[in-house]
């Protein structure tokens, strides 16, 4: 069975259908789209719209018409630039732009102030998008797989900042800017060019600390309260006089639907943390609306 194609316009046949529900929740992830239906972007109630791996190229101006939008999936698309008028959505929570082609954000994009989650993975991103670092809302950054080598001095500006993910970038040296994110509870330095670490104390949050695949030598100086995965981790936490703590979920999982997303980004102990996704849910390292 092929994937569905619509016509640019119009919205899907099932839509309709979808929006019967009263959840006000639209799902085109999966079909061919080279646009998105401009249909679309006169649902002025819809909350939550999917629209991953579907071959999108570019989002109209009029996506700001959404005003009401919590949540949006685009990853897994072929989006080189974000329009302005995707920054103008007051409400938006959760934004998933994983897997896609783009270069930088726009300027505007500081004005998404309602931003908890940000995932950006898997994009070409030499620089750190300075506009998020006016997002001092924004809880989960997900920013693994792109080019950064360094961080700005301004990233504890982000003081709510609670997960950090940047595995798979070409960090040479840990950046300093970090030892100064005292609220932070996972960080992710996954496959980066990291040789050493300096003391790791200064963060005081910290519950998870992910250095695996890295040039170095063994684990980092840390409080006996982190969970450690990389090389010689095991033994270190060994050595410890309390008992290995219970590891948080290292990447986040993909948009909880309700308000206990963050405390699963932040390490929630809750069987929802770890367990199967629910058929509402958005499984692990999965495109939202693709399933499980």
């Amino acid at each position: 069975m092929g994937i569905a194609e619509s016509t640019p316009d119009e919205l899907p046949s099932d839509a309709e259908e979808q929006l019967r529900s009263g959840e006000q929740q639209l799902e085109l992830s999966g079909r061919r789209l080279r646009r998105l239906p401009s249909a679309v972007c006169a649902l002025s109630r819809l909350q939550k719209l999917y629209v991953s791996g579907t071959g999108l190229r570019e989002l109209p101006e009029e996506i700001e018409e959404l005003r009401e939008l919590r949540i949006l999936a685009l990853d897994f698309n072929k989006l080189e630039r974000l329009p302005d008028g995707l920054c103008r959505l007051p409400r938006l929570t959760r934004l998933y732009l994983g897997g896609n082609r783009l270069l930088a954000l726009p300027p505007d994009f500081a004005q998404l102030q309602s931003l908890r989650c940000l995932w950006i993975e898997g994009n070409f991103l030499r620089r750190f998008p300075r506009p998020l670092l006016r997002l001092v809302a924004l809880q989960s950054l997900q920013m693994g797989d792109n080019r950064l080598r360094a961080l700005p001095a301004e990233l504890p500006r982000m003081t709510g900042l609670r997960g950090l993910w940047l595995y798979g970038n070409r960090f040479e040296e840990f950046p300093p800017a970090l030892l100064r994110m005292g609220r932070l509870h996972i960080l992710d330095l996954d496959r980066n060019r990291l040789g050493g670490f300096p003391d790791l104390h200064p963060l005081r949050a910290l519950r998870v600390f992910s250095y695996d695949h890295n040039p170095v030598t063994g684990p980092p100086r840390v409080a006996d309260t982190v969970f450690l995965v990389g090389e010689g981790a095991v033994e270190r936490m060994a050595e410890r006089d309390e008992p290995i703590p219970r590891p948080p979920p290292r990447r986040p999982v993909r948009a909880f639907e309700d308000e206990e997303e963050e405390d699963l980004l932040i390490g929630g102990s809750g069987p929802r943390a770890l367990g199967p996704a629910r058929d509402n849910l958005r499984a692990l390292e999965a495109p939202p609306g693709l399933g499980t």
